[in-house]
């Protein structure tokens, strides 16, 4: 199918047969598509062809319509060609199918013949352009009448037209000339090329008195109406009439062609992946818009940009014939100055052929010669390693045949009208590839955990890649696996990325240098908040975070992590949240440790972990509520932080700083410096980590909290690691491990004469007891309990024991379990605890299971659930929302049931809580099982009993026997499943497991 633009719009099949467009909405829809062909077009934009700025309220509807009659117009292939994309349509036109590609193919070529004066080559492709053209662009469809295309169109025919006239006047073809020509400088008469081709053509056709009078007119045209003299070309033009015998002018000889620059480098070797943003990168340098093309790629140091470049680069050059320049700009090149503006300027020039005493000494008039020499070229300008926009946009062509692909680590975001590719690391299976094909090993060697490991070391940066490559290239003794060995000394690992010309530390190097030596402040801010980044060696840093590194104000922190953004060595992963690549850690804690001293870099870390410690006291006023637990929790101010607006501001901080925080405790716990710092922060993010269901990092930072009391000799510090580290066991349903360390801390607590801590202490042993299945020790402890509250008079730590004791009683008396739980929730809603109200609801739920009463149970969920604000204690939202599960499955509602076990699968895996996926698991393959999904139900067990090894959970036992007749061929036996043993976290009111 052809489609055409170049005069009236038309459509004609493959076999040149006219296919009528009749109606003026299908010919403008029609049109709309064409002049975006391949491209999604939206639903906006078709509207306002259709009907104006304003289009009717059954606008849609109606174009719909218009959309199915172009369909049936466009006849058998109208369905694939017309598609429906999200948010508009798109029109699939192939390659020659539409005239005004065509048009721009031969315009191009006759350019680049003209540039070469090649005027045989001219005069071919100028009237191969013309034939394509059938008169005003679009004439029959008034919508696009004023279309910035059609005056684009009409102007490249015009230029069209003086290129074959300038051929046919080399040429010697005078004699057909004068009439066209006289034609269009009546319908031009300003255009003051088509005069000049008059005047020459009656000039060698013997009209000498014509060809004057032809200047005269012009001339008078010009100065009467415009108030200017002729050209330079039409004066030229006028002397060779007056000073030359009439007749045809003698042919020169061919004047010498202005070189093809083809200085496009050889691309890597062994380049690999990218595909994504080679085509990206094609498109922005193709698209043909009627402007010359910029695309910047950017990244950090040896992420491959180059590379890219010269990859694509050479795929372009037919499209760009008229050749292709490069040159390296120097703008992040070791011991060498970014090229001023004027000297690139000088070196693209000479490039063109231009002659070197020709080339001004100002750069703003060098800039206007690259333009007027580019003017009329399809000419690819590499611009590698720029240093800023500024040093870019003199060195941009206005030509819009021309294109200019910019390298820069900075992203160069002020350069306007630039396409931005930001490039990443490679991918893992890219990386290793790249390792393989390099070192030219055998490519079975490389698929090994040595080479992934090497992968992970060089963070998948190509130029680390390259070395390592390099090296095992040239050394066939040195294996993957001692080079592991070498990279993962964190000392040292830079030292390993260097061979030859090839080193990460020197391309890294260049642009923290040149922050350190800059005249500007905020650049010596962004080199001092790299040392600080270093000293501190964590993945991620906010604004808040570098101004206690720096002992400085927000906003000047803020600035330099944006300065170093820009430089490339750091990335915005979020907003206000910077990471920098694992090869600039290195780098920034090398030069932390050449150029501060320890004593400053120890006061950043110290000035940091007593923020942080600050602000997760500050959590601990916002999550928990008056009372004793939170006068427990809170450890002495050892600095100063914000309060919280509320405990979803202070839920949301901590989610964000705790793989920070965690860290800092681990790395900096052995410094008695940091002791007391590091204990109020493990101490304050206890309610948090509990609450969220952190489990692995709660028992990370209470073992590190253990470790630092015990060096410290501070027991209440330890009596407090002591039970948070049992509510981490207790968490991951190791219950013989938690009570060890519970009767530790209650061990501590008795010697400081401590009772506040004792009885809930006490508490969490009896119900670790109960969980053991030692429910004589756990009536005796949990009665003991009951006592001490009471008699300490505090509601809220009765309501806890009550509850436990509940759980106690729930298998052998399910009734007076509920009874102990009514108590609990009648506490609870007299002090106004939702912690307490949820756990009562939550146990009273499972007591009405255990009695077989789902549909007695299952308000209680859901009564629990609507309580819960997404700020809650985890662990009785995980048992109330297996409840729930449990009692939608009892009542038959599997299809509910299943869909809400999917939602606690995934919020636990969020959590890392593999106890409660256990769980979750376990009673997916109860649903699954008696919907008749046998094999799947297995599958979901057989996940359950992974989680649930090397804990002390009773679902252990039955999760066996479920999965053993799968295994072994038997009947599978009639279960319910157990409703699971009733727990606390060691904190709150009881909860389940």
């Amino acid at each position: 199918m052809r489609f055409g633009l170049l005069g009236p719009l038309t459509v004609h099949s493959d076999a040149g047969t006219g296919r009528p467009v009749g109606a003026l909405k299908s010919r403008t829809l029609l049109t709309a598509l064409l002049l975006r062909p391949g491209r999604q077009v939206p639903l906006d934009t078709l509207k306002e062809a259709l009907w104006g700025e304003h289009p009717p309220a059954t606008a849609t509807a109606s174009l719909h319509n218009h959309v199915a009659r172009l369909r049936r117009a466009l006849a058998t292939d109208g369905d694939s060609r017309l598609r429906a994309v999200p948010q508009g349509f798109l029109l699939h036109v192939e390659p020659g199918e539409l005239d005004t590609e065509l048009f721009a193919a031969r315009l191009a070529a006759a350019r680049s013949a003209h540039q070469r004066q090649d005027w045989t080559g001219v005069e071919r492709e100028s009237a191969a352009a013309l034939e394509l053209w059938r008169g005003r662009p679009l004439a029959d469809v008034p919508a696009f009448a004023q279309h910035p295309l059609v005056d684009r169109l009409t102007d490249q025919h015009l230029q069209l037209l003086e290129w074959r006239y300038d051929a046919a006047l080399q040429l010697g073809q005078h004699e057909f000339l004068t009439a066209e020509l006289g034609s269009l400088t009546r319908e031009h008469p300003y255009r003051e090329a088509f005069h000049r081709q008059l005047m020459l053509a009656l000039h060698r056709t013997n009209r000498q008195a014509d060809a004057i009078a032809a200047f005269h007119a012009l001339r008078r045209a010009l100065v009467d109406e415009l108030g200017v003299e002729p050209g330079r070309a039409v004066r030229e033009a006028y002397q060779e009439i007056l000073t030359t015998q009439p007749g045809p002018a003698e042919q020169p000889a061919p004047a010498a062609a202005r070189p093809r620059p083809a200085q496009l480098p050889v691309p890597p070797a062994h380049f690999v992946g990218r595909s994504e943003q080679l085509r990206a990168v094609h498109a922005a340098l193709t698209a043909d818009d009627g402007q010359p093309a910029v695309a910047v790629v950017s990244g950090m140091a040896g992420v491959g940009k180059t590379g890219l470049a010269l990859q694509v680069s050479r795929s372009l050059r037919e499209h760009f014939p008229d050749g292709q320049l490069f040159l390296n700009l120097h703008g992040a090149t070791q011991g060498v100055a970014p090229l001023e503006p004027l000297q690139a300027l000088g070196v693209l020039l000479r490039g063109l052929g231009v002659e070197p005493r020709l080339i001004p000494g100002d750069a703003d008039t060098a800039a206007a010669l690259l333009r007027s020499t580019l003017d009329a070229t399809r000419t690819l300008i590499v611009l590698d390693d720029a240093a800023s926009a500024a040093q870019v946009r003199p060195l941009l062509p206005a030509g819009p045949g021309c294109a200019v692909l910019v390298t820069s680590r900075p992203p160069l975001a002020a350069l306007d009208g630039a396409t931005h590719i930001p490039l990443a690391p490679l991918t893992a299976d890219e990386s290793t590839a790249l390792i393989t094909s390099a070192s030219g090993r055998d490519p079975a060697e490389h698929d090994c955990p040595a080479v992934r490991r090497l992968v992970e070391l060089c963070g998948q940066l190509p130029l680390a890649l390259r070395v390592v490559a390099a090296r095992l290239a040239v050394r066939r003794a040195l294996t993957a696996e001692a080079l592991v060995e070498l990279l993962t000394d964190e000392e040292r690992r830079l030292d390993q990325l260097e061979y030859d010309d090839l080193s990460v530390r020197r391309s890294l190097a260049v642009a923290h240098d040149a922050l350190l030596t800059s005249e500007r402040e905020d650049d010596r801010d962004a080199a001092l908040a790299l040392r600080r980044i270093g000293a501190l060696d964590l993945a991620e840093y906010g604004a808040p975070l570098l101004a206690r590194l720096m002992d400085d104000e927000e906003p000047r922190a803020a600035a330099a992590l944006e300065r170093l953004v820009d430089v490339a060595l750091l990335e915005e992963t979020d907003f206000g949240s910077y990471a920098p690549h694992d090869l600039v850690r290195d780098f920034a804690r090398e030069l932390a440790g050449r150029l501060d001293p320890l004593a400053a870099r120890e006061a950043a870390a110290d000035r940091a972990l007593r923020w942080y410690a600050a602000a997760a006291r500050e959590s601990v006023l916002a999550i928990l509520p008056p009372g004793g637990e939170r006068d427990r929790r809170l450890p002495d101010p050892v600095g100063s932080a914000q309060p919280f607006a509320d405990s979803a501001a202070a839920f949301a901080w901590c989610d964000r700083e705790l793989s920070n925080m965690a860290a800092l405790a681990v790395n900096f716990a052995g410094l008695p410096a940091h002791r007391e710092a590091v204990l109020a922060l493990a101490r304050s993010l206890s309610p948090y980590l509990q609450r969220r269901g952190r489990v692995e990092a709660l028992r990370v930072l209470s073992e590190v909290a253990l470790a630092t009391a015990r060096a410290a000799a501070d027991p209440a510090a330890q009596g407090q690691a002591f039970s948070d580290l049992a509510a981490g066991h207790y968490m991951a349903g190791q219950f013989e491990a938690a009570l060890a360390l519970n009767d530790q801390a209650i061990e501590v607590w008795r010697a400081l004469g401590d009772d506040d801590r004792v009885q809930p202490a006490l508490g969490n042993r009896g119900l670790l007891l109960r969980d053991l299945g030692r429910t004589a020790e756990a009536t005796v402890v949990l009665e003991e309990c009951l006592l001490i509250a009471r008699r300490r008079g505090v509601e809220r730590d009765e309501a806890i024991v009550l509850s436990t004791l509940g759980n106690l009683r729930e298998q052998d008396d399910p009734r007076l379990a509920i009874h102990f739980h009514r108590l609990s929730l009648e506490s609870g809603e007299r002090i106004g605890d939702s912690i307490i109200r949820q756990a009562a609801r939550t146990n009273i739920g499972y007591a009405h299971l255990t009695l077989g009463e789902p549909d007695q149970a299952l308000p209680h969920f859901e009564t629990c659930m609507r309580l819960l604000t997404g700020n809650d204690d985890w662990h009785h939202e995980s048992q109330a929302r297996l409840g729930l599960v449990r009692s939608l499955h009892g009542l038959r509602r599997d299809e509910e049931a299943e869909r809400e076990c999917q939602a606690l699968l995934g919020k636990a895996a969020e959590r890392g809580d593999t106890y409660s996926q256990g769980l979750a698991q376990h009673v997916s393959g109860l649903i699954l099982d008696a919907r008749g999904r046998r094999a799947e139900a297995v599958a979901h067990w057989q996940e359950a009993l992974r989680a649930l090894a090397g804990t002390d959970s009773p679902l252990v036992a039955e999760l066996e026997e479920l999965i053993a007749p799968a295994v072994v061929g038997a009947p599978a036996p009639t279960l319910l499943g157990t409703v699971p043993s009733p727990r606390s976290g060691g904190s709150g009111a009881a909860a389940r497991r």
